[in-house]
């Protein structure tokens, strides 16, 4: 309950800090951070898609082997 609570806060927080008629006004620095680390995430997760698609192009083969084995044996 407490960790919730707690998720909830910082979450208010967050959109607080970036609305434009609050204090903070971090809106513009948390848009530029975007900007910047947009290029970094998307080449991790193009990176982890291919090593998701390679191991499922494996699973695939030894399927079929499998399938053949099997098929094979009868």
């Amino acid at each position: 309950m407490f960790l919730l609570l707690l998720g909830i806060i910082m979450i208010a927080f967050c959109v607080f800090a970036v609305l434009p008629m609050c204090p903070l006004s971090w809106g513009a620095d948390v848009i530029n951070f975007l900007k910047g680390c947009a290029p970094v995430v998307s080449a991790f997760f193009g990176l982890i898609l291919l090593f998701i698609g390679a191991a499922d192009i494996k699973d695939k083969n030894e399927a079929k082997k499998e399938e053949k084995e099997a098929s094979s044996e009868k």
